[in-house]
């Protein structure tokens, strides 16, 4: 059952029919042509069937992988010395060891590398388990919240999985989009939590605790890149859910939301300069 996305604790089966907004009885307007949200109240209709809302097209996961693939396609020596997981350094040429993250390196002032090491990947088996890792969470994600949200969360993530990382490992080279993707999880814990999903019901906290399973378990793996992004993008999502008072995909985005979300970006990437090298 949908929540009111100004009522994010009261059930309903009702929808806006201009946006598709799940609305509760105190928030609709009766309309010629059904029911209104309060944002939607008054506003022109546009030329759809009663009660249809195209869900949001997953572009900017799609593109996120295109650029992951390209990018490991230029960086990447298949079939180099990385081991059976294909995680190790001797994969990457000289263009991908400039981009991974390295502490000494962001401390002499490369602090590109925050961001970039999230599209640099260790071999086949690397780049396939996080690209299809992003493509079920991400896909789902965006289509729930939109392009501007789940951008903001995945970006949001990867810095604050960069954070994570340097502060156990500041001296190790770390990449990979799984901080971005983990950040996704904890948004959309958020998320189900506002649907009123309990914990041992949703289908994420599975997720979660099985990846976090293999984070601890397999050597190689950045600990502190996955459970940096994991705070990072529950944090981003509680944000953009107007720190709980609305809802994270239906709601408007307004200013503390931004705010709230530019102040764990600024805070990651200084977190990660203060701890670099």
């Amino acid at each position: 059952m949908d929540t009111c996305y100004r009522h994010p604790g009261r059930e309903t089966a009702l929808h806006c029919s201009n946006c598709g907004r799940p609305i509760c009885a105190e928030c609709m307007t009766h309309a010629a042509v059904g029911i209104r949200c309060p944002v939607c109240a008054g506003k022109a209709t546009p030329l759809q069937r009663a009660g249809f809302t195209m869900p949001h097209a997953p572009l900017v996961t799609y593109s996120l992988i295109m650029v992951n693939v390209a990018i490991f396609a230029l960086t990447n020596q298949v079939g180099g010395g990385g081991g059976a997981f294909g995680f190790g350094s001797a994969d990457l040429n000289s263009l991908g060891q400039r981009l991974v993250l390295f502490g000494p390196a962001v401390a002499h002032g490369q602090d590109y590398r925050l961001l970039t090491a999230a599209f640099i990947h260790y071999g086949v088996l690397h780049i396939g388990v996080n690209m299809y890792a992003l493509f079920i969470l991400g896909t789902a994600f965006e289509r729930y919240a939109g392009h501007m949200r789940f951008a903001a969360v995945y970006f949001t993530a990867a810095l604050a999985g960069s954070f994570g990382a340097l502060i156990l490992t500041p001296h190790s080279a770390t990449a990979g989009a799984s901080g971005a993707i983990f950040g996704i999880m904890g948004a959309l814990l958020v998320f189900e939590r506002q649907r009123g999903i309990a914990l041992m019901q949703s289908p994420i906290v599975g997720w979660i605790v099985i990846n976090l399973i293999i984070t601890f378990s397999i050597p190689g793996i950045s600990i502190g890149g996955h459970i940096g992004g994991l705070i990072g993008g529950g944090l981003a999502g509680f944000a953009l859910s107007d720190y709980g008072r609305s809802h994270m995909a239906y709601g408007r985005l307004g200013v503390l939301p931004v705010l709230g979300v530019a102040a764990i970006v600024i805070a990651s990437v200084a977190g990660s300069l203060a701890v670099a090298g």
